[in-house]
């Protein structure tokens, strides 16, 4: 197949565009390498794409930057709603290994990171300060962030961006409008500054939506702050917080969730957290059925979702309207506003209660991703499903639908570069625009 002009352009070699090794391999080092890449699509003027000619649409996964690591010495980062993974058995009288180098990805509402070895490589749109470079200046490119060592995960929000350390502590920069930084203030912050809570012990867990923040203690309690307008999705009340908008500018115990948490994850306006066993508790704005109730009532106190009450979710992942939730035998269920297609059903309507994907039976799904209309599952075997709102091509299929409701694989542009087949470990989406890792040579299994 003849590809377009741009893209004929972008992979013909002597145009080829040069893309930042971010983790360069020890060039003594004898050990089998892994070659990874970041890869990006879907809408960028605002420079979300990490695309150095500044392009406005990428219709095609396109790389971003690559990675070159001793084979099997690589791992995710916790990532918001995901259970974290017990540790890979070893050999009897091996040590587990400590150089493991964790990676993850983010997307906001117009602007991208990648976590790689504890360092913060972000770019995109720069108002408010999201990017926390002490200015507002957008980036094309990745741009490596120097105000943030030690990093385990970061999660972008809509104008704000927040990160959560190895040692437990919570950052935030950016828009502070309605709170969205727990600092008790509501100015923008241009660099990262440390969340002063009040919980005891640390922090093991960090999700983040358009205006409103999540964290889990090590302990399993969950505190929360930001906007809420009523609508009970920092699940304090029925009136939110006392400040504007029924915001909570400091770090809130959520006293209502009665059991200990492991992970959570922020929708537009609403809350879903899951147990250590895999039980899912929703709160939070419902008039799409967002909660997974039965009904379209919102809540601001903590319910647990009965109809999955016998299946043990790993992972939920959480869109404007919509949810999604992964369960330990890798099918996906979805739930919530179904107007764009999201939900992966052969029609478009709501669902009050968790459905499964059947279009996705045929694979085992070990990862699950929502933009704010749109969704995306990895399989086992690194093929990259995506489904929903396609108007600015966040699927990366070319020739699609504005709605596109049932799953579609995503095909990867190969050059001759003597890489293997790409092979997804995860995926993150934006508003209009998506990102993936990928492994181009075999290795086992992501942790």
């Amino acid at each position: 197949m003849a590809l377009p002009f741009l893209l004929r352009r972008h992979f013909a070699t002597k145009t080829r565009v040069t893309i930042p090794t971010l983790y360069p391999l020890d060039p003594s080092s004898s050990s089998p390498t892994a070659i990874l890449q970041l890869l990006s699509w879907g809408r960028g003027a605002s420079g979300q794409l990490g695309d150095p000619l500044e392009r406005d649409l990428r219709p095609y996964p396109s790389a971003v930057a690559s990675l070159s690591l001793p084979l099997n010495s690589f791992l995710l980062s916790p990532t918001a709603g995901r259970l974290p993974s017990p540790p890979a058995a070893l050999p009897t009288g091996e040590a587990q290994a400590q150089s493991s180098v964790q990676l993850g990805i983010s997307c906001g509402l117009f602007h991208s990171a990648i976590v790689v070895d504890g360092k913060v490589w972000i770019w995109g749109k720069g108002d408010g300060g999201r990017l926390g470079f002490g200015d507002e200046v957008s980036q094309f490119v990745p741009r490596l962030n120097p105000n943030l060592e030690g990093i385990a995960s970061v999660v972008l929000g809509g104008l704000h961006s927040a990160a959560l350390s190895h040692s437990g502590e919570v950052f935030t920069w950016g828009y502070g409008g309605f709170g969205a930084l727990g600092h008790t203030v509501y100015h923008r912050e241009l660099l990262p500054k440390r969340v002063d809570g009040s919980w005891n012990g640390k922090i093991t867990h960090l999700a983040t939506s358009g205006a409103h923040t999540a964290a889990v203690t090590d302990s399993g309690e969950v505190y929360t702050w930001g906007r809420d307008e009523g609508d009970g999705r920092l699940g304090l009340g029925s009136g939110g917080g006392p400040g504007e908008a029924g915001s909570m500018s400091v770090p809130t115990k959520v006293k209502a969730l009665p059991v200990p948490v492991s992970a959570v994850a922020c929708g537009g306006f609403f809350t879903l957290a899951l147990t250590p066993c895999g039980d899912l508790w929703s709160w939070g704005a419902n008039s799409n059925f967002e909660l997974g109730r039965g009904n379209n009532s919102s809540d601001w106190r903590p319910e647990p979702v009965s109809s999955l009450k016998d299946t043990r979710i790993i992972q939920v992942a959480c869109g404007g309207y919509h949810s999604l939730a992964l369960s330990d035998e890798g099918e996906v269920y979805a739930w919530g506003h179904g107007g764009q297609g999201q939900l992966g059903q052969p029609t478009i309507q709501n669902q009050r209660v968790p459905v499964v994907i059947k279009a996705l039976s045929d694979d085992k799904i070990v990862f699950i991703a929502c933009g704010g209309s749109s969704s995306a599952a990895v399989s086992d075997t690194g093929k990259l499903y995506m489904w929903g709102n396609a108007r600015d091509s966040q699927l990366g299929v070319p020739g699609l639908q504005d709605i596109q409701p049932l799953p579609v694989e995503v095909k990867f542009l190969t050059e001759d570069d003597g890489l293997g087949p790409h092979r997804v470990i995860s995926c993150a989406i934006g508003a209009s625009h998506a990102m993936c890792l990928v492994s181009r040579q075999s290795s086992n299994d992501i942790v």
